[in-house]
């Protein structure tokens, strides 16, 4: 492991939100450069940035350094700042367009990107038998404390639908994980991999205007997102064998006050 020298590395990255906040993008995207080459497993998250600033390659994915050192650093306050501050309810509607669509109960559920175990709790007494699955640790420990979860792994989503070997499950969810990742196919085949025949696939993701995206099938939006079209979350199920019962246009939380637009996905794995 590489050892990093934490003082240039908070230097590199301070001047760079600076040159970003003032707009001079160029500079900002260099000091962003020098931040990668001090810390190439990327924990600020450098590489997300520009992107969002419409330089360089689209990542498949936000860095998993990143993705664990910001819920790592944030789980103590994160229901908090999501749920009052941003007004996060996606769990809630998950039950609700599940019991509205009369599907469930679930004997294995399994709830990707679980966080602290908003969905997981939703869907408690729907499910016979819930694992939860997240980057963070910290995040992981309090799920864990609430006793909603019967296993609970510290994993990256993706590495997890690859590597287990347990039953499949009968639905898997994955709220506000796709904001964390660009390409999905990778996500979807492990999902159907992990499925028994029929099982429900149902997840979030932000989205932007098509004229924004301009034929890309997902990009970094202004709030270092991920946004995907609905015309590539569509194809991409189809391609790998779900069908979508329903795409919903939803609110999925707010920034700065401004309501981010959203779809939620219910797709069943073809028998």
């Amino acid at each position: 492991m590489q050892k990093i020298d934490e003082e240039a590395l908070a230097e590199a990255y301070n001047r760079a939100l600076a040159l970003e906040k003032s707009g001079d993008v160029e500079a900002a995207v260099k000091a962003y450069e020098e931040v990668l080459a001090i810390d190439p497993d990327d924990h600020g998250g450098a590489a997300v940035r520009i992107a969002s600033m419409g330089r360089g390659e689209t990542p498949d994915k936000a860095p998993d350094a990143y993705v664990a050192t910001l819920f790592d650093q944030h789980a103590d306050v994160f229901e908090d700042v999501l749920v009052e501050q941003l007004d996060y309810h996606v769990p809630m509607l998950v039950r609700q367009r599940l019991q509205a669509l009369k599907l469930g109960p679930f004997a294995r559920v399994l709830d990707l990107g679980c966080g602290t175990g908003l969905t997981g709790g939703a869907l408690r007494d729907m499910s016979d038998d819930i694992t939860g699955i997240d980057l963070s640790e910290n995040m992981v420990e309090i799920a864990h404390e609430k006793d909603v979860y019967e296993t609970l792994y510290v994993a990256e989503v993706v590495d997890f639908l690859e590597d287990n070997d347990d039953e499949p499950f009968d639905l898997i969810t994955a709220t506000d994980v796709l904001p964390y990742l660009g390409a999905l196919e990778a996500l979807f085949f492990g999902a159907a991999e992990n499925m028994n025949a029929g099982g429900l696939f149902i997840f979030s993701s932000e989205t932007l205007p098509a004229e924004t995206f301009a034929g890309r099938p997902f990009m970094v939006g202004p709030h270092q997102r991920f946004a995907h079209s609905e015309a590539y979350v569509r194809e991409r199920l189809n391609a790998i064998g779900f069908d979508v019962l329903e795409l919903a246009d939803i609110t999925v939380r707010k920034e700065e006050g401004e309501p981010i637009a959203g779809h939620l996905v219910i797709a069943k794995l073809r028998g």
